[in-house]
C-alpha cells in the first residue's frame, strides 16, 4: 500500500527495499509516509523511538542499534522496554523502525 504524498512532498530516492539512500533527506512528513507503507499509525510511542533514532544518527552518523533504543525506552518503561519495541515494530526493528527513521538499511544486522 503506497501512502499518498502531498503535492509539496517529494519522496527522496530509496533503494530496492524502500530504505532512504540518503538519511539526511528525511523529515517527519516522510516518516509518516514510510510508516503508512508499513501499516503503522504513528503515535507518541512511535515518535519517541523515531526521534531518539534520529538524534542518535545526528550525533553518531550511524543508525542506533536496537539495544540503544531499548535502553532509551527503559528510562520510561523499565523492564517492559524490549517487549514494547517488539510490539511497536512486529516485523523487525531493521525492517520497520530503521526504514521509518530514514536510515540506510544496516547491512551487518539481521532483519529482526
Amino acid at each position: 500500500m503506497n501512502a499518498p504524498t502531498s503535492p509539496d512532498t517529494l519522496m527522496p530516492e530509496r533503494d530496492a527495499e524502500g530504505y532512504l539512500v540518503e538519511p539526511t533527506e528525511w523529515n517527519e512528513e516522510i516518516a509518516q509516509i514510510l510508516a503508512a507503507e508499513e501499516n503503522i499509525q504513528m503515535n507518541d510511542d512511535y515518535w519517541d523511538v523515531i526521534r531518539f533514532m534520529r538524534d542518535y544518527y545526528d550525533e553518531h552518523q550511524v543508525a542506533a542499534d536496537a539495544r540503544f533504543v531499548i535502553k532509551h525506552l527503559a528510562e520510561r518503561l523499565g523492564r517492559e522496554a524490549q517487549k514494547k519495541l517488539f510490539e511497536l515494530f512486529p516485523y523487525g526493528y531493521v525492517k520497520q523502525a530503521c526504514k521509518i527513521a530514514g536510515m540506510k538499511r544496516p547491512r551487518a544486522w539481521s532483519t529482526g
